[in-house]
């Protein structure tokens, strides 16, 4: 594929199909994505590829969880700033009302937004799924390049016909997913992958971007 084709169709998608991912297109992707690039070299990643009966372990006992209504984790890193400024506390707003109004959920209906998050902990129907740990003891550029590795995982999806979601959730159910892959103590889990087939039934709309006028200023001679 395309590199332009596999960045501009790359979206986070939230509903697949249960049809089995290739273990040879996982190689692949994992295999080539280590060639991400990082600072010295450092190659901060470590990754859990999950497909088969430890994924649906995780799924059962993180839905265990959300049925008895279990608190999620305590969190090892700070997924937004408490006080979101303008202009990104906007572009969040404007993602869940994009999200939650595609489902036909009202803003204040905070039970039934619950109810739809809680589809992350079946990585949206997916077969397989990746989680993505880093030491404890690196720093943000690392976890910078960690940053680079998944959008590479994710662009080599693309290559194979394969769709994902990135999903900072699974760092709220952290334990469960340690009961099940058992990684060392040093690692913080950064977040799941989810990785499939997307289900073209499903109607997954894709989220705007930016003017580049507001991200972007271009510095010339010309």
């Amino acid at each position: 594929m395309d590199v332009y084709a596999a960045v501009t169709s790359r979206r986070a998608v939230r509903a697949f199909t249960d049809r089995d991912v290739p273990r040879e297109a996982l190689e692949r992707v994992v295999s080539a994505a280590a060639w991400a690039p990082s600072a010295s070299n450092l190659q901060p990643w470590h990754s859990y590829v999950v497909t088969g009966v430890p994924l649906a372990e995780i799924k059962k006992r993180a839905g265990e969880r959300l049925a008895m209504g279990d608190p999620w984790d305590e969190p090892e890193y700070e997924q937004y700033p408490p006080a979101l400024k303008s202009p990104y506390r906007e572009r969040r707003s404007a993602f869940g009302e994009q999200r939650y109004g595609a489902l036909g959920i009202a803003r204040e209906d905070w039970e039934a937004r619950q109810r739809a998050a809680s589809a992350n902990w079946d990585c949206f129907g997916a077969p397989a799924a990746l989680f993505c740990y880093i030491d404890r003891e690196l720093g943000r550029p690392q976890w910078s390049d960690v940053g680079m590795y998944l959008q590479t995982v994710m662009l080599l999806l693309r290559a194979e016909g394969l769709h994902s979601c990135p999903q900072m959730a699974w760092a709220k159910f952290r334990r469960t997913v340690a009961e099940v892959l058992s990684p060392p103590d040093e690692l913080v889990l950064f977040c799941g992958m989810s990785i499939g087939y997307a289900d073209a039934t499903a109607g997954d709309a894709r989220t705007g971007r930016a003017p580049l006028a507001e991200t972007v200023t271009f510095v010339d001679g010309f």
